[in-house]
């Protein structure tokens, strides 16, 4: 028997986005995720669908991402080009059940990470369109999976990511009960990488010019979701070694945003080392997993931290084009020349925005960032509802008998106020459980004040139609970081220096594949002074109306004015020094405007505080 998790995320036959959240998805929609399958040619001829070009990750991470996209936004031209993916991927299954894109010769050096993702994609397609078929298809796969392992034991990536095939698994042992599918799931457990060991004894907090399985960004931000599935069959804690393991990440190799460097390995803290798009997704991914397996607050907080700052931050703002790594401090995005490379095993494209800069695993993989923060919005409790991820979104469930209409309508992160509508269709008792932000330094509910970082829970009788409040107060707060540096927070968002930008475009042919715009690549220079040091400890902060982009780089919904002095900072080979020469103002303080972290391309985020004589003669 499997144990349940706490919560349980909804499908998107029950979950709509809502407010600004909507507005992100359809931005995704129309641009590079919207469109791969037209533009890019390891989508549009990939082998999984008949053509001669890539076979393995590519259009299942395509697919992870662009079929929640498509039904959370009830499009149904999205749809149906999905159901075509699938439709093709189904009908050149083997008759043993073998549904990867390779000959019977090259099974065996096949690296069966794609089996296991493409076995997820098809759980997520069935959630989502409730298409019968996938049930008989994903159990002849898995069964011939099972079989294969007994002579040809995994290797590479499937070794590295053998947990996340759990989650196909648990879906098909909840719906068949057959008892091989646990005997499957034990298997892979012996023969992966235990991620246990790697963090008991933890060998690598210095970084390397080294690429390792052991060290590689996705691959750590994966495993954090380990232990939170296999407590599902062995039972025991579903947070522990997640907050073991991230702990020591962020102890070494920790960002401002609440990540971890990985470049593609991990690098260190400074805040010119990168960390990788596919990172950050998927180190979402793993924090949805823990907040559902567990049920504590604290995975829903670093998840927001995740999605409202990073994961804009490495996007542009039609969603065209992306970066592979992002930097904390980054004042250009230009290609770095030969032996001024900063990151340590990425390439000299790495931070440009483009196509596929560096490599194409994010292109693909990306957009199941902001549709999955989606589907985690609301989730089933044993006995009701859960707002478990602040977004405004709706939910319509069925609890005992009755329909439930739970409505959040919010500009969170950029304000503080949330107001739920809960509307049934009879009257019915069930909890309505509401997360509290744990980086709020105050709040209430209906005016009563509430502790933060846990759920709060309304255990009622509802009836007709009912309004909650949330109110939160978001503080600005100087935390420290490495070097000396301080970051400006203020609730879940991160605040930048932004710098004046100007886009250099680069179109052209390589390895058969077109980079033209809007999907073309870009050199990214900044036009304005970046190096400034806080001056004071006193902000002010300005809201203004959520426009058409919400993460917008010249209209962003709410600034932080903040009085700086510039410091002597050095600049050279298209990168700013880890840290200032000193904290000496160079001139008289400024006020200046500090926006989100993620509204931001080119940005200042970890500054010096200036010198305490500075900080004296403001009071």
């Amino acid at each position: 028997m499997l144990k349940p998790s706490v919560l349980v995320p909804l499908t998107t036959r029950e979950i709509r986005p809502r407010g600004w959240l909507r507005r992100q998805l359809e931005i995704q929609a129309a641009g590079l995720c919207g469109n791969l399958d037209r533009v890019w040619p390891d989508i549009r001829d990939s082998r999984w669908v008949g053509g001669d070009r890539d076979g393995w990750e590519r259009v299942p991470y395509w697919l992870d991402g662009f079929i929640p996209l498509a039904y959370l936004l009830e499009d149904e031209e999205l749809i149906g080009r999905a159901k075509r993916y699938v439709d093709a991927i189904l009908s050149r299954q083997e008759p043993d059940g073998w549904l990867c894109p390779c000959a019977p010769e090259e099974r065996r050096r096949y690296d069966m990470w794609a089996l296991i993702l493409i076995a997820k994609v098809l759980v997520l397609y069935a959630d989502c369109s409730g298409d019968e078929r996938i049930e008989e298809a994903l159990s002849r796969a898995l069964f011939c999976f099972n079989r294969h392992l007994d002579g040809a034991t995994l290797f590479d990536w499937g070794a590295a990511r053998w947990f996340e095939c759990l989650i196909p698994i648990f879906w098909l042992y909840e719906r068949t009960g057959e008892s091989w599918l646990l005997d499957l799931a034990r298997k892979l457990e012996v023969e992966g990488m235990d991620y246990g060991r790697l963090f008991a004894d933890y060998r690598d907090q210095e970084p390397r010019r080294r690429w390792s399985y052991l060290t590689h960004v996705v691959n750590l931000a994966m495993c954090l979701k380990q232990q939170a599935l296999t407590s599902r069959l062995s039972g025991g804690d579903t947070d522990g070694f997640a907050e073991t393991a991230l702990g020591i990440l962020l102890r070494h190799h920790g960002m401002a945003v609440g990540h971890f460097t990985g470049d593609e390995c991990v690098s260190g803290d400074s805040p010119i080392q990168g960390t990788e798009l596919c990172g950050v997704v998927e180190a979402m991914y793993s924090y949805e997993t823990l907040l559902a397996a567990g049920g504590s607050a604290v995975w829903g907080d670093r998840l927001e931290r995740l999605a409202f700052n990073a994961l804009p931050a490495a996007l542009s703002e039609d969603m065209w084009t992306h970066q592979y790594v992002q930097m904390t401090n980054q004042v250009e995005c230009s290609r770095l020349p030969d032996g001024h490379v900063v990151f340590r095993t990425n390439g000299a494209d790495a931070h440009q925005f483009g196509l596929e800069p560096n490599y194409g695993c994010c292109t693909a993989n990306f957009g199941q960032g902001w549709p999955k923060l989606a589907l985690s919005a609301f989730m089933r409790t044993e006995r009701g509802l859960a707002s478990a991820v602040l977004v405004p979104s709706e939910a319509r469930v069925v609890i005992d008998g009755a329909e439930v209409f739970c409505l959040l309508e919010t500009e969170y992160p950029f304000r503080g106020r949330l107001t739920y509508t809960v509307r049934t269709s009879r009257p019915v008792s069930f909890e309505l459980q509401l997360r509290i932000p744990g980086f709020a330094a105050a709040a209430s509910v209906d005016g009563r004040p509430v502790d933060t970082g846990a759920f709060y829970s309304l255990e009622r009788r509802w009836e007709g139609e009912s309004r909650v409040t949330v109110e939160l107060v978001l503080a600005c707060e100087l935390t420290p970081r490495p070097r000396e540096l301080y970051c400006l927070w203020r609730g879940p968002l991160l605040y930048a220096l932004p710098l004046k930008e100007r886009w250099e475009k680069r179109e052209y042919v390589r390895d058969g594949v077109e980079r033209r715009s809007p999907y073309c690549d870009y050199e990214v220079y900044g036009e304005s002074p970046w190096n400034y040091g806080f001056a004071d400890h006193n902000f002010t902060v300005r809201e203004r109306q959520i426009g058409g982009v919400p993460f917008s780089r010249s209209a962003p919904p709410v600034t932080v004015e903040a009085v700086m002095a510039p410091v002597a900072w050095p600049f050279a080979h298209g990168v700013c020094a880890a840290g200032p020469e000193g904290r000496e103002p160079l001139g008289p303080p400024q006020r200046l405007e500090l926006i989100p972290y993620g509204c931001t391309s080119l940005r200042m985020a970890e500054m010096p505080r200036t010198a305490p004589a500075a900080w004296a003669d403001r009071g």
